[in-house]
């Protein structure tokens, strides 16, 4: 089961089941404005600040496998994936 951090009208941000980092999506399908991005992005830095620190992670916005729902996640500095993901070791350092 993924940990969920926040639910609200907009988004959502739980751990991603491959990667496990903070993973915020929009509700809505399509890409938002940039007004609504920066709203999304503030969520993710909080959620993301909690885990990993003040400065201790980097947002990815890449939309690898859905490219056309907007969603980001918040990586551990240095590192792809959560060290509490099995794919850990094999994948340090931005990776992707």
């Amino acid at each position: 089961m993924t940990e969920w951090h926040l639910e609200d009208e907009d988004c959502w941000v739980a751990d991603c089941i491959v990667c496990m980092t903070p993973m915020i999506v929009w509700r809505t399908h399509g890409l938002p404005d940039q007004r609504m991005e920066q709203a999304l992005l503030t969520r993710l830095k909080t959620v993301a600040t909690e885990r990993y620190g003040d400065g201790g992670f980097w947002v990815d916005p890449e939309r690898r496998r859905i490219p056309d729902h907007w969603h980001a996640h918040a990586r551990p500095a240095g590192a792809f994936f959560d060290p509490r993901s099995t794919l850990f070791e094999g994948r340090k350092g931005g990776e992707g």
